[in-house]
């Protein structure tokens, strides 16, 4: 008799490695999804559009939560209170992923130290212009801070929190096209300079849109003069047509 002896293929050992890979993948997936959704979560309750916010900066998607948090805090420790943080970072999105020593710091140092912003009214000039905060020190702020100093803004009228807007304009395409135009006009420089430091609105106003408009008016519709112009600078803060023209009654 033969005896034939039969052996059973053993069965295959379970795949291990791919087993931990699927449920490591599934675990990664659904924890990013978490962490997305918390950081989702953080933006609506700063008030933040996180639709918006994304598109104007991708890099919030890669962004960690903790990122988020450390620029509130930074905002924070200069007596920004969360509403005012979070309209902040609605209007400038990319502040989310902005590293507060390299990027943000070094503007709360520029604006109390060269400017010599007082620290209670810091937060003010945030408030009233928070371009600041995404306005590089050197290439944008210092060189218009000399310009201004230079026109006449120090010592007693030095910026202040209510002047620290004009910071952000660019020399060359904004502050002297302005001055220039004005001088354009006939007046002189040093009337200008004066007309500038007693109505600083002026240095924010459109040569196009404000003062061809309301010059062409004032001269011709209202047969004013250049004296008058200059004695009273604050003309260019009224409204053409619902103040200017009412009040002549055009």
């Amino acid at each position: 008799m033969i005896l034939r002896l039969q052996f059973s293929t053993p069965p295959k050992p379970p795949n291990t490695l791919k087993t931990l890979s699927t449920t490591t993948t599934t675990t990664t997936t659904a924890d990013s999804g978490l962490k997305f959704r918390q950081k989702l979560l953080y933006l609506e309750s700063l008030k933040v559009n996180p639709t918006k916010a994304l598109q104007r900066n991708p890099n919030l998607r890669s962004a960690t939560l903790s990122t988020f948090h450390s620029i509130t805090e930074c905002l924070s420790s200069m007596g920004l209170e969360i509403s005012a943080i979070g309209r902040i970072l609605d209007m400038y999105p990319e502040l989310l992923t902005a590293d507060p020593y390299s990027d943000i710091y070094p503007i709360f140092d520029f604006l109390l130290n060269t400017v010599e912003i007082p620290f209670p009214d810091f937060r003010k000039s945030i408030i009233r212009c928070p371009r600041l905060l995404v306005s590089d020190p050197e290439t944008r702020l210092k060189p218009s801070f000399e310009f201004l100093t230079q026109l006449g803004f120090s010592g007693p009228n030095r910026l202040t929190s209510q002047t620290t807007m004009l910071l952000v304009s660019s020399v060359e395409f904004t502050l002297i096209p302005k001055i220039e135009y004005l001088v354009g006009l006939g007046l002189e420089y040093d009337d200008v300079r004066n007309m500038v430091l007693r109505s600083p609105g002026l240095l924010t106003f459109s040569v196009e849109n404000n003062y061809k408009p309301k010059v062409e008016y004032f001269l011709k519709e209202m047969n004013g003069n250049l004296e008058e112009i200059k004695s009273f600078p604050q003309y260019f803060s009224f409204s053409l047509e619902r103040k200017i023209k009412r009040v002549i009654g055009f």
